[in-house]
């Protein structure tokens, strides 16, 4: 993949995985699970091109080191190749390219993960000799603000100490820090 390839990969994934309901898929597709991929793991980055140059498949890896047991991973993030490709095997060199280069950085065991509904993906990597899909439990919700979260954001910011009386009983707070990291 080069750097003018990453708007045509999003946008190629976009269409490939919004169009998936969004109560059964666990991950979310954006901008930045191209440009991070792209920017941290570049050689496990692979687009495919029809012949007139137009991105139509893509393939995102990563790989990982085991603290305790010294193995490799390598974990197959995102791929996606355009409906009107499907078929004729470009998902099958696409895949196989990608584990060549995780074999050739010592991987010992590779990962992938779609939903339980995705039969097509399921069928495609059981091809590609991945075992058994094992049974995971995603859940998920959608956060929203509401009035009450208004309400206790104020509660919160008047209950300072200095605000607060002496008889009164004393509520635990919560206090969070977050910690910036500069690059």
């Amino acid at each position: 993949m080069r750097v003018d390839d990453i708007a045509a990969v999003y946008r190629l994934g976009d269409r490939l995985f919004r169009s998936q309901e969004a109560s059964t898929f666990y991950r979310t597709w954006d901008a930045y699970e191209v440009t991070n991929n792209f920017n941290q793991d570049p050689h496990l980055t692979l687009v495919a091109e029809s012949r007139k140059g137009g991105i139509v498949g893509f393939a995102l890896g990563t790989t990982y080191e085991s603290e305790l047991g010294g193995w490799k991973y390598g974990y197959l993030l995102w791929m996606g190749v355009s409906s009107r490709w499907q078929g004729g095997g470009l998902g099958t060199e696409l895949y196989r390219e990608m584990e060549r280069r995780m074999h050739k950085e010592g991987v010992r065991m590779a990962f992938v993960d779609t939903a339980r509904s995705n039969t097509g993906a399921i069928k495609f990597f059981k091809r590609m000799g991945y075992g058994k899909p094992e049974a995971e439990v995603w859940m998920s919700k959608l956060l929203q603000r509401t009035r009450c979260s208004k309400n206790a954001e104020k509660l919160a910011s008047s209950n300072s100490p200095e605000r607060r009386s002496s008889g009164r009983r004393k509520r635990a707070t919560l206090s969070l820090r977050t910690k910036s990291h500069r690059s």
